[in-house]
């Protein structure tokens, strides 16, 4: 059987009118308060945590009722999906953010079906490219919204459809869950492994300062705005590692880079300490150090990526490790034998790890294929005619 194609706009009301609940409600009586922050991404459950006075929202915020389909429409905030369903609210109304756009589906149109539309990458592909506004601000047009079709089935045809997909759709967010626990128990485990090596200190291991064994050379770093860097080949490091490339280069040597500034000095989710080769550019925001030898140079580089930095850090607001701090971390000084046996160990593990990461991302990323193609089988007919066929 074949399904119709309704605009939007004639199977929803979009954007209901603030006078509903004035009408219901007393100016002192309690509504669900919604910011940005708190409607979901691939969850159709808000995060329900404040209630305000009727009084203090009906100015700029965005009215919804319970039921009601909740659809972010600015950058980037739309491409990444943030989307959800009014249920549960105080006195059934909630007000949010004037960013939202808000769906109040009809009889012939159920709000979990709904979502399920909307939570289609294509929607957020096509809604993206016709995005209008200043950069930073765009938000998708209220004509794209209004005029786009949704497939619509009968309504019970629409609640086996949203079953299928409420079932599959939790089977697959425990699997990524699982998925996800693994990657994190990999992660730990080799740098357990660190931290065990650099604490069982032997023979030929000598307390030393990163002074002490290595050249500090930020002097030569020269940090480019954005607006001045001529793009080309040379990788353009800061922080974090790679930023940018340019056409230019200030170092062409095997060097260790040390994060200078920046929460990852903390927060520690990714090194903060990475070797770079080459040809390749350094701003201000990374350390630049030489070593005699690249064995000691990597052993260093897996000791201060296993080790708190908290000690040497300034500032909590905007976390600093400045070149004084950096040079007087005490660090284990050891010969070149010793040092290649450490990282040839620690090397052998880390490539181990990283196998693991990629089965595991792999995994990850077919998980999300899967959910993009049940959501394309769905609104194509395909999911149930299957179902419907391995009934039969």
């Amino acid at each position: 059987m074949t399904w119709k194609n309704v605009r939007l706009a004639e199977c929803c009301e979009i954007k209901p009118p603030k006078s509903e609940a004035k009408k219901t409600l007393k100016e002192s009586d309690l509504v669900s308060f919604v910011p940005m922050n708190n409607l979901g991404i691939g969850t159709p459950h808000l995060a329900l945590e404040e209630d305000k006075a009727l009084s203090e929202v009906t100015g700029s915020y965005t009215y919804f009722a319970e039921n009601d389909v909740l659809l972010a429409k600015i950058t980037p905030c739309f491409e990444n999906g943030k989307l959800g369903i009014a249920k549960g609210l105080t006195n059934g109304v909630g007000f949010g953010s004037s960013e939202f756009i808000v769906f109040r589906t009809s009889n012939q149109l159920i709000p979990e079906y709904l979502y399920y539309y909307l939570l289609r990458p294509s929607f957020r592909e096509q809604g993206q490219a016709v995005m209008t506004g200043a950069v930073g601000h765009k938000r998708v047009p209220k004509e794209f919204i209004e005029d786009s079709e949704i497939p619509l089935p009968l309504v019970e045809e629409q609640k086996r459809i949203v079953a299928i997909l409420d079932q599959a759709f939790a089977d697959i967010d425990k699997a990524r869950a699982l998925t996800e626990q693994n990657l994190k128990n990999a992660r730990e485990l080799f740098e357990s492994y660190l931290q065990q090596v650099f604490s069982l200190s032997g023979d030929g291991w000598v307390d030393s300062t990163l002074a002490d064994i290595a050249e500090n050379l930020d002097s030569k770093r020269i940090p480019i705005t954005k607006k001045d860097r001529v793009e080309g080949e040379h990788p353009y490091y800061g922080a974090s590692g790679i930023v940018d490339y340019v056409n230019d280069y200030i170092f062409d040597e095997e060097l260790l880079l040390v994060s200078e500034d920046g929460a990852n000095l903390l927060a520690r989710t990714y090194p903060i300490a990475f070797t770079a080769t080459g040809k390749y550019w350094v701003n201000n925001h990374a350390h630049v150090l030489r070593f005699k030898d690249s064995f000691i140079q990597k052993f260093i580089e897996y000791y201060l990526n296993s080790i708190s930095l908290e000690p040497y850090v300034s500032g909590m607001a905007q976390p600093k490790l400045n070149q004084k701090a950096l040079n007087s971390i005490s660090v284990p000084s050891v010969d070149s034998v010793i040092a290649k046996d450490i990282v040839e160990r620690i090397s052998a593990l880390e490539d181990e790890l990283n196998q693991v990461q990629r089965i595991y991302k792999a995994k990850l990323d077919r998980l999300d294929e899967l959910k993009k193609s049940l959501l394309q089988k769905a609104f194509s007919g395909e999911l149930t005619k299957r179902c419907n066929e391995v009934a039969a």
